[in-house]
């Protein structure tokens, strides 16, 4: 049996909700179902007059709402539960429909899912959307993955979605196969673990150094959102840091918990990194950054007991200028903010590259970057600088040796190493910044102390070395009488 509705979507929590609400609003008639039947019956209660929607309330009923060859999408919690709704709905589906995953999945569990349902003529596509609550309804980025069949088939579904970026391009393009929608979502994810926490400890920094409250920070943070460093994350940064706790009367910043989750995107990321070889190192900071936040009361216990810097964090702080800060420290702090932001985009572009080597993808870094201009979390006025960079060197391997880049953190890095300085003299720790710029140094040195540690490698493993003035491997009988062998 085939119904009549164009599109179909299961699971109707806030993100399923509003990416319904959205393609109604674009003119499809799409079936809606819900596991819990009192979810569909508010939904529609609540929407049902935005646009053509279908209200089902069994699995069957739903698949045979939408017609042939059927387009669902699935918004549930990543992992198991999509595993389970895949297995619901398969009775149901014939060979030509297109199931699309709009969660947060592993890209290895879409690459096993499609491979899985190929078998059976089902179309797959991995999707990544961003843009939290509001990008699903008025416009999210869309980081489709799967066969060019499967996307042919959402396309329009998909396009008319999407958030559009300022010169009028539509925020979605197929990344390419398999598991490369996801993966290109969780890199995303990555860089914005990395991008947060930056901005994070530009506050902090901040605060402590110069003693900016909350207010004053909002007020620092709106100016930087007018230059270069215009974001959505700068931008409702300061919305945050201006926000006051009604029940207190005290900024809403100062009364939150400091402690901050994850859902596993970031970690994933660094993890891949660490199997593909890539130093994403504001990624991985980024994640233990986060873990060690939540180590709430030990840290209470260890801020009576280990000693810090004599003028740090808890001693009065004195004006920028003031004795102990440097004058332009608020600059300073906004161009190491800068540089760093760069160098985690270039690491996780340099990620998503890799991958797309090692399983295969066709992923274009430009269209990548195009499509995060409007709509996800990560929008920021320099991926227009990043799309140009891709559209000169299709091959660039490296957003930091791009011209534009290259000269942009090359004008920055007196400023980055002044604040990281600074941060070390106060005992604020800064793990993304100080990572970045050791990043920046490691990438631009001709010789790093590897040399040592090969060296060091081959005494006590016998793991060989290769040499600079000629081709081979080689191991020095270090427990013998120390000759050089051809290994």
């Amino acid at each position: 049996m085939s119904g009549t509705a164009q599109f179909g979507l299961t699971g109707l929590a806030v993100m399923g909700a509003n990416l319904a609400r959205n393609v109604a609003r674009h003119g499809y008639s799409i079936a809606v179902h819900n596991r819990t039947q009192e979810r569909t019956d508010a939904f529609l209660a609540r929407y049902g007059d935005e646009g053509a929607f279908v209200g089902t309330s069994s699995v069957e009923e739903f698949v045979g709402a939408v017609a042939r060859p059927r387009r669902i999408m699935i918004m549930v919690k990543a992992g198991d539960p999509v595993d389970k709704v895949i297995a619901e709905l398969r009775p149901h589906l014939e060979p030509g429909d297109v199931v699309i995953d709009g969660g947060n999945s592993h890209f290895a569990d879409t690459r096993r899912r499609e491979a899985d349902l190929a078998a059976d003529g089902l179309l797959f596509l991995g999707t990544g959307v961003s843009g939290g609550e509001e990008g699903a309804l008025n416009g999210p980025s869309i980081m489709p993955g799967g066969a060019h069949e499967a996307w042919a088939a959402v396309q329009d579904v998909l396009t008319a979605i999407a958030a559009v970026a300022p010169d009028g391009t539509p925020c979605v393009t197929h990344v390419g196969a398999d598991g490369a929608g996801h993966y290109v979502k969780m890199v995303h994810n990555g860089i914005e673990y990395a991008d947060i926490q930056l901005i994070a400890e530009a506050y902090d920094l901040l605060g402590s150094a110069t003693g900016m409250g909350a207010e004053e920070l909002a007020k620092v943070f709106s100016r930087w959102n007018e230059g270069d460093l215009e974001s959505f994350l700068i931008e409702i940064t300061a919305r945050v840091l201006g926000a006051t706790d009604a029940a207190s009367g005290r900024p809403l910043v100062d009364v939150i918990r400091d402690e901050a989750e994850q859902k596993g995107t970031g970690r994933w990321s660094s993890q891949s990194a660490l199997e593909l070889g890539v130093p994403a190192t504001g990624i991985t900071e980024a994640v233990f950054a986060r873990v060690l936040s939540s180590q709430k009361d030990q840290r209470v216990a260890a801020a009576g007991l280990l000693a810090g810097p004599r003028h740090g964090p808890g001693s009065p702080a004195p004006a920028e200028g003031g004795a102990g800060v440097p004058e332009g420290f608020v600059d300073d702090v906004r161009d190491a903010l800068y540089a760093s932001k760069v160098v985690a985009y270039a690491q996780g572009f340099e990620l998503i590259a890799a991958a797309a080597d090692q399983y295969g993808w066709d992923v274009d870094l430009g269209a990548t970057a195009r499509i995060w201009r409007a709509g996800c979390i990560i929008r920021a006025r320099f991926l227009d600088r990043i799309t140009d960079a891709y559209a000169q060197q299709p091959d660039l391997r490296n957003l930091l040796v791009a011209d534009y880049f290259r000269e942009a953190v090359g004008d920055a890095q007196e400023a980055w190493r002044r604040v990281v300085a600074h941060a070390v003299r106060l005992g604020v720790p800064t793990p993304a910044f100080s990572s970045s710029l050791a990043y920046y140094d490691g990438y631009r040195r001709e010789r790093l102390p590897a040399n040592l540690i090969q060296g060091l490698r081959d005494f006590f493993g016998a793991h060989t070395y290769r040499r600079l003035d000629r081709e081979g491997t080689f191991h020095t009988m270090w427990g013998e009488d120390g000759r050089e062998v051809g290994a």
